[in-house]
């Protein structure tokens, strides 16, 4: 998943927008917003935050410098526990030519102690979009956690996994009908790149135009057929 190597697989995929959202930080999102720009590739900054409800957020940005300043924010309110490398693997930050910069040592597994109300004032202070992630999942998603959507925070749109049916699942849950949803590959490896996107109809690629596209706005949409 180094950048290079991730940017040519998406092309083969013919992927024109990505963001990375790495656990609890944004550190390695300039390496790969610099490999996506010289590859004609759009990039959002983003990151999977883990609330103190052991709920995952996801959190995008236009501005890179608000999100550097929200990616401290998110640092500080995380528990000061050392990663084990020989357990979780080194937390290495790169640039765009995979040299590496530094070993992060706060482990970056563990939850910030920001509740999910608070996680997502954060993310619109600093100009993002929030977003839960994976919401059909059995663990760390809002609904696992807190066993239902809850009215607050106001969720326009939900994530949702790779391989969800969605008109199931929607039978399952009638009280998520309103809601947009944006379904990513939540990838860990190259393989796993083709098994979950979504394709959009927007204006330029910016989280404004998520947004927009959520409501329907003259013509923009979101698709999430598999």
């Amino acid at each position: 998943m180094s950048p290079s190597a991730l940017c040519a697989r998406l092309k083969e995929l013919d992927t024109q927008w990505f963001a990375i959202t790495d656990h609890n930080s944004m550190a390695n999102c300039p390496a790969y917003a610099a490999v996506a720009r010289k590859a004609g590739l759009y990039f959002s900054w983003g990151v999977e935050i883990q609330t103190v409800e052991e709920i995952h957020l996801l959190a995008y940005f236009d501005d890179p410098r608000g999100a550097q300043a929200f990616d401290q924010e998110l640092y500080q309110s995380l528990l000061p526990i050392e990663n084990d490398p020989d357990f979780f693997g080194d937390q290495v930050i790169i640039d765009e030519n995979e040299n590496i910069l530094r070993v992060e040592s706060r482990a970056l597994i563990n939850s910030s102690i920001w509740d999910i109300t608070t996680a997502v004032q954060q993310v619109l202070a600093f100009g993002g979009l929030a977003v839960p992630a994976h919401i059909d999942a059995e663990v760390n998603s809002i609904i696992s956690q807190l066993g239902f959507l809850p009215p607050s925070p106001d969720f326009e749109i939900l994530g949702i996994t790779a391989r969800l049916n969605l008109p199931e699942y929607l039978q399952q849950h009638p009280e998520l009908a309103d809601k947009a949803f944006l379904r990513a590959s939540d990838a860990h490896y190259l393989s796993d790149l083709k098994q979950g996107s979504c394709t959009m109809r927007v204006q330029e690629a910016t989280v404004q135009e998520i947004l927009w596209a959520a409501r329907k706005l003259d013509g923009r949409y979101i698709n999430n057929d598999t």
